[in-house]
């Protein structure tokens, strides 16, 4: 019977059309806070952040007041909310009106102070920045503004301190992939081509990606793919399977890039610093290939090939292996001796394997063959001058084939050693790029994330 008595002495003459104040100049305040439980999902694309947040609001009517010892000492009474007037604030984000519970009832007390306590689901528009992808921390304004009323009719103020306002996680959920920081409050006040000011009351909702499940999922294949490509760089570059095998890292890379767009947020804003990251790899692995192709080119032996021209020899043989500490080409100049030593035997050999001339051991043989003797001696001589000189012709052509064959290989020696001693310093050009590359990516990502 008391509920009944009071509802009914408070209802039956309201106006729930009018501002409750019983002097029109009177300012009605309303006090707003809002605890922020749960990022329901960040939308890169469309700049849309969903959040679910309870909000509370308290303001004073001056017709809902009472004395308590006349009503069996109620100081609180829960009102229908469409019985009563209620103040018209908004949040000037909203883009799409969430799936919020409605709450048919307010507290009252004795006092007029009337309290709406109610859960929203926010989809409010906000500036997503993804450049610092996925280490990107995200500053959403929600902004809460009487739609009609100007300043001198409702006027908004914190119902807590900001202090307490700014860390409280008290009711938030944070098992997905957005954590709360801090949430951040400023009073204002807004006014359109000098007509009359609104009171503005923003709070600044202040969130941070976990980034442990793009790390793995992203990051860490990405650097694997790398470090094989810098691992390749140790096989010998006279042999084609390092071009097949860098050609099977680039078209792998390839396939993670296809596989991995769809995760990648995309806007029409910029392009995340990630996305940036991958292309610079992609680059990078191309680059490898071609410096790969370019020294398969000069190693390969070729019966046509010229002579390593002599800028070349003192660029590369000589100050690149002082300034690359290479020892590389002694052992090379010491085959190089070692078959010209070789051939210089050979020369030798063959010229002192002529056949000595017939020596008579008893003179009286010697003059009673002299006369026969020298007649077949010219006979002879003239048929073993013919042999002699065909097989001295075919030994001069072997020869000849032989010194042809040495010098090509001579040739092919030292472009070898120069496609060595390039490739070293191609690769250690290409390491310091990406030490460079990667150290100067985690510095930045890490002062972001710090910051």
């Amino acid at each position: 019977p008391a509920l009944r008595r009071l509802c009914h002495h408070l209802l039956a003459h309201y106006q729930k059309g009018t501002r409750p104040v019983r002097d029109w100049r009177t300012t009605t305040n309303v006090a707003i806070d809002l605890m922020v439980y749960a990022i329901l999902s960040v939308d890169e694309k469309d700049q849309v952040l969903t959040t679910y947040i309870w909000y509370r609001q308290h303001w004073t009517d001056e017709f809902l007041k009472w004395d308590p010892a006349g009503f069996d000492n109620l100081t609180q009474i829960s009102l229908p909310v469409e019985s009563i007037w209620v103040p018209d604030i908004l949040i000037n984000e909203f883009v799409d009106v969430g799936k919020s519970p409605h709450v048919p009832y307010v507290y009252v007390s004795h006092h007029g102070e009337v309290q709406n306590l109610k859960p929203i689901q926010v989809m409010t528009s906000c500036s997503l920045d993804i450049y610092n992808f996925p280490f990107d921390i995200q500053n959403c304004s929600l902004t809460f503004t009487s739609w009609l009323h100007h300043i001198r009719d409702i006027n908004l103020s914190l119902w807590r301190q900001p202090e307490l306002l700014k860390f409280d996680r008290s009711v938030f959920m944070n098992q997905g992939e957005w954590e709360l920081l801090y949430v951040l409050s400023h009073f204002q006040e807004f006014s359109v081509k000098s007509s009359d000011s609104y009171a503005e009351m923003k709070f600044y909702v202040v969130i941070r990606r976990r980034p442990l499940f793009y790390t793995v999922s992203l990051l860490l294949p990405s650097i694997f793919l790398m470090v094989m490509d810098i691992v390749g760089f140790y096989l010998p570059p006279h042999s084609g399977e390092r071009v097949s095998f860098k050609i099977t890292l680039l078209l792998g890379y390839s396939v993670f890039l296809i596989i991995v767009s769809d995760t990648l947020p995309a806007t029409a804003v910029g392009t995340p610093l990630i996305g940036i990251y991958f292309v610079v790899c992609m680059a990078l692995l191309v680059i490898s290939l071609t410096e790969t192709i370019l020294i398969v080119h000069l190693v390969h032996k070729q019966d046509l090939q010229p002579h390593v021209p002599e800028w070349v020899k003192h660029l590369l043989l000589e100050r690149a292996t002082i300034l690359l500490c290479i020892r590389d080409r002694k052992k090379f100049s010491q085959s190089r001796m070692q078959s010209l030593d070789t051939s210089r035997q050979v020369e030798n050999n063959d010229s002192t394997a002529k056949p000595a001339p017939y020596v008579c051991e008893d003179p009286r043989e010697c003059g009673a063959v002299g006369g026969t003797r020298s007649a077949l001696a010219f006979a002879g001589r003239m048929e073993g001058s013919a042999a002699l000189q065909e097989v001295l012709r075919e030994t001069t052509a072997i020869r000849q084939l032989l010194e042809k064959r040495e010098e090509f290989r001579d040739v092919a020696r030292e472009w070898l050693q120069v496609g060595y001693v390039l490739d070293v310093l191609l690769f250690r050009v290409y390491l310091a790029a990406v030490l460079a590359y990667s150290i100067t990516l985690g510095t930045l990502w890490s002062v972001w994330r710090d910051a």
